[in-house]
């Protein structure tokens, strides 16, 4: 183990690398990719802030926690009362849907779509991507212990629809859950699908999931994200987009759950003419940390990316960006944009925010900022002056500086679940 890492965290690294030792015969698919990702998570084990990956985001709080599973499919994932509480705080859909619990797939409790094709990685275990890097220690911890996952694969030219991938987490404080489902996504070419991803849960558990995407010639994704897990949870993910030319990736994600959380998102615009799109709002309160780390590679030429994040923290929470647009010499003609807006509504919120540019060509239009800032109080007078009571007028002013983001998402059924958990989160909140 890293001889950085703190003594707590490098105890909860021997017990995750204990666990694959402990599985490894019994794990699916190729030994070999198991066993070099065990040997990068033994050098590298949890990071920490020496990391400068993980400068603002301290792992430290797993360290407090015994996590114990599951492991392989002995009984259930969750007891079907469980299932049952968790599904009744879902989004209601009648289309197709994928159903984990605890990282595995709940065959009984999803609907799989009649136009493309969906496998559980259980079935099915094949790692993709290029090999693990030694700074992805996280991508190793899953691939050391994935179980399950979804493998969907929508055919060239077919128009998939909607699919919805609910992910359930529950466990306890005395046996914590931790669950590492690996997720791949190919569209051959012209394809379309939306992806609507909710992830909730009750009680202690760490979510670490990894999902792969592919969008061939054409392709075109829209991807919701909503991750409102338990407020006691940790969630760790991990995303990695492949773009062909004319690809497009519609990105929105809502954070709003889980004690500490950490999402990458990581992009190849690797075809001309290629175009990526991310849009997230991260609402924080209490103790909560959440970070949302993104780096878009452009290597095409006439590629355009968006990268727009905003931040709503109040209470101690702590919200963090880091965010990087890298353009090779080859991507000419690169149009690439990053802003990141934070709205701090209590004296002891925090933000972190860490915009970067990596250009090698010369011909090209991209752009970064940043913005930090409280209510104006001239608007909550203007409001208040008008009989808006202040509790009223500054959720009016919080939901206006949301709006960019929320109305542009194009899915209409996606958009009123982001916005009822929007509503949600600050209808019993001090703001």
């Amino acid at each position: 183990m890293s001889v950085a890492m703190s003594t707590a965290l490098q105890e909860a690294a021997e017990g995750f690398a204990a666990r694959y030792q402990r599985l490894a015969p019994r794990l699916p698919g190729p030994a070999g990719a198991r066993r070099r990702a065990a040997a990068i998570f033994r050098a590298r084990g949890l990071p920490d802030t020496h990391d400068e990956a993980f400068r603002f985001t301290s792992l430290r709080p797993l360290a407090g926690v015994t996590f114990a599973g599951p492991a392989l499919a002995d009984g259930p994932a969750v007891t079907d009362e469980v299932m049952r509480a968790l599904l009744a705080r879902a989004p209601a859909t009648e289309g197709p849907r994928l159903v984990f619990a605890n990282g595995r797939l709940q065959a009984d409790w999803s609907r799989l779509p009649e136009t493309f094709r969906v496998a559980s990685f259980s079935a099915e275990p094949v790692f993709g991507g290029e090999e693990i890097a030694e700074d992805e220690p996280l991508v190793a911890l899953n691939t050391m212990l994935a179980e399950d996952g979804a493998v969907i694969s929508v055919p060239e030219g077919v128009d998939g629809g909607t699919l919805v991938l609910l992910s359930l987490g529950a466990g306890e404080a005395g046996r914590a859950a931790d669950f590492h489902p690996r997720h791949r996504l190919e569209l051959g070419a012209g394809a379309r699908l939306a992806l609507v991803e909710i992830a909730l849960g009750e009680g202690v558990y760490l979510h670490n999931p990894v999902m792969e995407i592919g969008l061939g010639a054409g392709a075109s994704l829209s991807h919701l994200r909503l991750q409102n897990e338990s407020a006691r949870a940790f969630h760790l993910a991990r995303l990695h987009v492949t773009l062909a030319e004319r690809a497009l990736y519609d990105g929105y994600s809502l954070v709003c759950g889980a004690r500490l959380a950490r999402s990458e998102i990581h992009a190849d615009i690797a075809g001309e003419g290629a175009r990526l799109a991310v849009n997230v709002a991260q609402l924080l309160d209490g103790e909560r940390h959440a970070d949302i780390t993104a780096v878009v590679r452009h290597m095409a030429p006439g590629c355009s990316s968006r990268q727009a994040v905003k931040n709503v923290i109040t209470g101690h929470a702590q919200g963090v960006f880091q965010g990087k647009i890298a353009v090779a010499r080859a991507a000419q003609k690169t149009d690439g944009y990053q802003m990141n807006q934070a709205l701090l509504l209590s004296d002891e919120a925090q933000v972190n925010s860490k915009p970067e540019l990596e250009i090698f060509a010369d011909d090209v239009k991209c752009s970064h900022g940043a913005t930090v800032g409280a209510l104006d109080p001239e608007q909550l007078f203007y409001l208040r002056s008008r009989g808006v009571p202040e509790r009223e007028a500054r959720a009016m002013l919080v939901r206006a500086f949301l709006a960019e983001m929320l109305d542009g998402v194009p899915h209409e059924w996606g958009r009123a679940v982001l916005e009822n958990a929007v509503d949600a989160w600050w209808r019993d909140r001090p703001l």
